[in-house]
C-alpha cells in the first residue's frame, strides 16, 4: 500500500483508467463478434457495416491509448482479410 500522497492519487487515477479501458476493450470484442456473426450469416451489406463500425471503434481506442496503434491495425487488417475472403468466394 502506497504511503506517498502522489502515489495514492496516481493509484486512484490508474484504477479509473483501468475500468474505463476495460469497458472500451469489451466493446471492441463485441464489435468484432458482431462482424463475425454478420459474416457467417452471408449478409454482405450487414457485414460491411459491422466491419466499418469495428474499424472505427479500433481507431478510436487507439487514439485514446486504450490499445496500441499497431494492435488496432493488426485487428483491422484481420477483419478486412476475412471480409475480402468471404466476398471473393
Amino acid at each position: 500500500m502506497a504511503n506517498i500522497k502522489s502515489q495514492i492519487k496516481r493509484n486512484r487515477q490508474n484504477e479509473r483508467a483501468r475500468v474505463r479501458n476495460l469497458s472500451t476493450r469489451s466493446q471492441l470484442k463485441t464489435f468484432n463478434r458482431r462482424f463475425r456473426e454478420a459474416l457467417t450469416s452471408g449478409n454482405r451489406e450487414e457485414a460491411q457495416k459491422a466491419l466499418l463500425r469495428a474499424c472505427r471503434a479500433y481507431d478510436k481506442a487507439a487514439a485514446a491509448g486504450v490499445v496500441h496503434a499497431n494492435n488496432a491495425a493488426n485487428h483491422k487488417s484481420k477483419l478486412q482479410r476475412a471480409f475480402n475472403k468471404s466476398t471473393a468466394a
